[in-house]
């Protein structure tokens, strides 16, 4: 039966779904899997890089009772996974596609975490545990042609909640996910590709749900005390990409936020429709230098979705 067949996989003396599994959460917390070939353990697979770490891994693995929590711990507070990925001469020629983890890896998140990633960022992340699934904004008749039906789009809290409570068809994937590469789950899928399509960056720039988590990131930032505008791009900048601009990333933020300002205090009519479209209907700080705040923190969590680990 099926469960003889579970209790086989994960005998102790069965090392496959351990392996699989470390291999898999190493995949999405590090980029690529100690076995590159995710979706391929067998002999036309490729062997792994560090045998003997995802040996150890799974050993620690079904050692602890399957508990995952304890796995990504252990793979985040590694030194490893802590580098900066920076390429460096020293040690780019002997490993240039870093097999052997010679500096962190660069990569895209995957199309559910982008979306967290904006809303945590921004303090809107709904972290309400389980419950049913919700719809995000969608465009109201994008369903229709499949069910028939409208998307009853939810507001307020539930259209914040985490991507992996969205509701989603088989025969209607949700929009937004499909276009960063997120599977149909029509067919098992062990890898993702990760493309890069124009398409990624209208989703970036004119879902509201972006829009409206950069509104809330600069009024968060515009509400801290007693800040300069270098110290309140600075507080902006660490919240989405968690470290410090650099000297020329902090003259680039400046510059965009004064010119921003500028163009909205000549045209306060198009601030006030910004604002409108941000969930700003009656906004309790300047107009122009709120809607001004708002295309800055807009496009740095563009650059989060973009850069992603540094």
């Amino acid at each position: 039966t099926r469960l003889d067949l579970a209790h086989w996989l994960t005998r102790e003396d069965h090392p496959l779904v351990s392996r699989v599994r470390v291999n898999h959460l190493w995949k999405m917390l590090l980029g690529t899997g100690l076995v590159r070939t995710a979706g391929d353990f067998g002999t036309q697979g490729e062997l792994p890089s560090h045998p003997e770490l995802l040996d150890w891994l799974a050993h620690r693995f079904v050692a602890s009772g399957w508990d995952t929590k304890a796995l990504i711990h252990d793979i985040v507070v590694s030194a490893t996974y802590r580098q900066q990925s920076i390429f460096r001469k020293e040690t780019t020629p002997g490993d240039p596609q870093n097999r052997l983890l010679s500096r962190s890896p660069r990569f895209r998140l995957s199309a559910e975490e982008i979306r967290d990633m904006a809303l945590a960022s921004s303090g809107q992340l709904s972290r309400v545990l389980g419950g049913p699934s919700v719809r995000p904004f969608q465009p109201p008749n994008y369903f229709a042609a499949n069910s028939g039906r409208r998307w009853a789009m939810d507001a307020g809290e539930k259209s914040r909640r985490r991507a992996l409570y969205t509701y989603i068809q088989r025969t209607a994937p949700f929009p937004a996910h499909l276009i960063f590469d997120a599977p149909s789950r029509q067919i098992c899928t062990a890898t993702r590709p990760r493309t890069n399509t124009p398409l990624q960056a209208l989703v970036l720039m004119n879902d509201p749900l972006f829009l409206k988590a950069a509104g809330a990131l600069a009024h968060k930032t515009l509400t801290r005390e007693s800040e300069t505008v270098e110290q309140r791009a600075r507080f902006l900048f660490r919240s989405v990409l968690s470290r410090s601009p650099s000297r020329d990333e902090m003259d680039l933020l400046l510059l965009t936020v004064r010119e921003q300002h500028e163009v909205y205090r000549r045209n306060p009519a198009d601030a006030e429709a910004f604002l409108r479209a941000a969930g700003f209907s009656k906004p309790d700080l300047p107009k122009a230098e709120l809607a001004a705040w708002i295309n800055l923190a807009h496009v740095v969590l563009n650059l989060d979705e973009a850069i992603t680990r540094e």
